[in-house]
């Protein structure tokens, strides 16, 4: 499997937590990413649409409140594997960085 970009982990991740609608995705991804990461609408639903086509996601409920349309969406088995695959790859270079950092420090060499 290809390495994720970070928005669609970050979506993946936010749906780890169940099933959300579109605005709580947008809410939560900006938390995860400590704010560096905003989705705009159209960005978001072409990704869940690629997602859900991808069998990562799919659609949970609809529900109107206030006169507007929520559409949730939650992970599936296989989107549930993709991002447990993802994070032990981002965790193993993550490790590898930080050994390789311990190894060398400036004005050392």
């Amino acid at each position: 499997m290809a390495a994720m970009r970070e928005p669609t982990f970050l979506i993946l991740t936010a749906l780890a937590g169940g099933p959300r609608h579109g605005y709580g995705i947008v809410q939560d991804v900006a938390v995860l990413s400590e704010q560096r990461v905003t989705l705009l609408p159209g960005t978001l639903y072409t990704a869940l649409d690629r997602l859900t086509a991808e069998g990562l996601v799919e659609p949970d409920r609809e529900e109107t409140v206030d006169g507007r349309r929520r559409r949730y969406f939650r992970l599936t088995s296989e989107g549930h594997a993709a991002l447990g695959a993802e994070a032990g790859r981002l965790r193993q270079l993550a490790t590898a960085a930080e050994a390789r950092l311990r190894a060398f420090r400036p004005g050392t060499a």
